[in-house]
């Protein structure tokens, strides 16, 4: 099949979070798959056009952005690293010449309907410029959701997309996209389509309601996130439409790039490591606990967290119960950056509790590696997650999980069962500090009366594999779901 990949974020060129992972990872699946799959993103300023030898396409690129009138972009073409996979960079400076992505200081741009209106229409104008006529046009999150109305618009009758079907993947239902009326005549899809059936939201646009009104397939990146975001708990106000949808939505977990994410071929971590040979891991740990200045005590149990400090990562369950959990014989480290309170309380627990707690304000990689490999346990005490990578990763480095049972990481953490030894980490339901910290208090128990079973749950997470080749193979069927009703709506 012809895939057009359209994302705002693609690793390694941009990211914010696990859109970008996913835009980076599953296009090369697809291409493995025989499948010719071209990706267009924008060509933010903090993507240097020399480090991945960008090439401009021979002229500009003319897009129609409703009542502005006609826009020019120039088109970067290069390829995704590792791969032979194509990716076109959209350029405007007035719209992406900017520090950041979406927003800046903490502040939103106020300007991001017209900013990604322009790239999904953009988008529409590279596939017809590069004479590439798609049969799937995949879109992503609400920044490109305005790709399945424009083609049911028009392009309705535009001979380039006559056999393109729309699959909307939803990574994150709470962001949709939600802007002032006027965003209509940037849309310039007529004043018709302003509706509550399709763009009207409490009197203004929401341009994700209508991606998924106008898709011919949608799917969110878990099993259960699919099923969740159709009840009033994690529907974000979308419950209902999600409700009508959902004989076109599909749950597909993401994939992981054990590439990268391997202790036994890790080049960022101390010591490799496998299943069959643990040693290294121990050197990790000590490793960790000198990297954050605590006491290197092979016999205490380290609990590693990576990821952003935010309400949605469940920060303030932590907060809540973290000075009671300190009471325990343990260890944690921290890595991330979000809201502020979080970052000067977490810091403050740092300072007050040096033997026990450390953190590192800000993000970077090889900590990320090494928290990975060096702790014991892994901490996500999230809200909702959609999909969620970490706790993946942490099965494969032999780092057994704590989890909320919600979204991905329901699906992919298996509770133990002190009864028959089996599982690979430990959940917990409610969305309460006390519920988080009785988790924690099983599992540092599990620890240290229970070593025997402690390596069976290692030894049983560290074999299972979620790798992207399942997750490609899941999103072809999709793909042919989409293409069959498009023809079928054709022909009625």
């Amino acid at each position: 099949m012809k895939i057009l990949f359209v994302a705002s974020e693609v690793v390694p060129f941009a990211k914010s979070g696990g859109l970008a992972d996913v835009a980076g990872a599953l296009p090369k699946a697809l291409k493995k798959l025989g499948h010719d799959v071209r990706i267009v993103m924008p060509r933010y300023y903090i993507i240097d056009k020399e480090k991945y030898r960008l090439k401009p396409l021979e002229g500009s690129l003319g897009v129609p952005l409703g009542s502005y009138g006609e826009l020019w972009a120039q088109i970067y073409e290069g390829l995704l690293p590792g791969s032979d996979v194509p990716v076109y960079f959209v350029e405007h400076e007035a719209f992406f010449g900017r520090k950041g992505l979406y927003d800046e200081n903490g502040y939103a741009y106020i300007d991001n309907d017209n900013r990604f209106i322009f790239f999904s229409k953009a988008a529409m104008q590279v596939a017809k410029k590069l004479r590439f006529k798609p049969d799937i046009i995949h879109c992503n999150d609400w920044h490109t959701a305005a790709i399945p109305l424009l083609l049911n618009t028009q392009y309705a009758y535009d001979k380039d997309f006559e056999n393109s079907a729309t699959l909307l993947t939803l990574h994150n239902l709470q962001h949709q996209g939600r802007f002032y009326k006027g965003a209509m005549d940037v849309l310039g899809v007529g004043w018709e389509h302003f509706n509550y059936e399709e763009l009207e939201d409490f009197d203004g646009v929401n341009l994700l309601k209508g991606g998924i009104v106008h898709s011919d397939a949608i799917n969110a990146v878990s099993r259960k996130y699919a099923q969740e975001i159709k009840t009033q708990e994690f529907g974000w106000g979308l419950e209902g439409i999600m409700q009508k949808y959902q004989n076109k939505l599909f749950g597909i977990l993401n994939g992981v790039d054990y590439e990268e994410w391997n202790p036994a071929i890790d080049p960022l971590i101390t010591q490799k490591y496998d299943h069959d040979n643990m040693k290294g891991k121990k050197v990790c740990k000590k490793e960790l606990q000198e990297t954050f200045n605590l006491p290197q005590r092979e016999e205490v149990p380290v609990i590693g967290l990576v990821g952003r400090l935010a309400e949605q990562k469940g920060i303030t369950l932590l907060s809540q119960s973290i000075a009671q959990m300190l009471h325990m014989d343990i260890q944690i480290v921290l890595l991330g950056t979000g809201e502020k309170w979080a970052e000067n309380f977490f810091s403050d627990i740092a300072a007050k509790y040096p033997d026990k707690f450390a953190c590192y304000i800000g993000y970077r990689n090889d900590l990320a590696h090494q928290i990975e490999a060096g702790s014991d346990f892994f901490l996500m005490p999230s809200l909702f997650e959609p999909c969620g990578l970490n706790q993946i990763y942490s099965l494969r480095y032999g780092t057994l999980p704590i989890v909320r049972a919600t979204g991905g990481l329901d699906d992919t953490i298996e509770n133990y069962d002190p009864l028959s030894g089996s599982g690979n980490g430990f959940k917990f339901y409610d969305a309460t500090p006390q519920a988080l910290l009785g988790t924690v208090e099983w599992a540092v128990k599990t620890w240290y009366e229970n070593p025997q079973a402690m390596q069976h749950l290692i030894h049983h997470a560290m074999q299972q594999h979620f790798g992207w080749e399942d997750a490609a193979k899941a999103y072809e069927d999709i793909y042919h779901y989409a293409s069959s009703k498009r023809k079928c709506r054709q022909y009625q």
